[in-house]
């Protein structure tokens, strides 16, 4: 079994920042999996934010360039996302998802909740 575990979601004001982090547990390769963070704002389809891939490279919605941050540390299994210069469009459910390449397995995290608000 793996698990995704997800924490740092809070209410923040516009123009603050988060960290969120998603950690991996139980049998995953993780150092060769495409990690990324998606988000699911209410009434909407679930949506990319951010991915990264097991060499480094990262991948990027436009409406967050310059302004997010997706890393990896592959040794704590754990994937980050720092979030700067938040705008209340940015209010979501942010989730964890891995990916191992050319195969069927995914995984999920629970979600955690980023809102941006006066």
């Amino acid at each position: 079994q793996v698990q995704l575990v997800e924490s740092g979601g809070v209410s923040v004001q516009p123009g603050g920042s988060l960290q969120l982090s998603c950690t991996a547990s139980g049998n995953v390769f993780f150092s060769m999996n495409t990690v990324a963070w998606y988000l699911q704002a209410p009434g909407e389809q679930r949506g990319l934010v951010a991915d990264i891939i097991s060499s480094g490279a990262t991948n990027y919605a436009d409406s967050v360039k310059g302004r997010f941050t997706i890393s990896r540390d592959n040794a704590k299994k754990t994937v980050h996302l720092q979030m700067n210069s938040l705008k209340p469009e940015d209010t979501a459910v942010y989730y964890c998802h891995a990916e191992l390449p050319f195969s069927r397995n995914s995984y999920w995290g629970q979600g955690t909740q980023v809102t941006v608000s006066s």
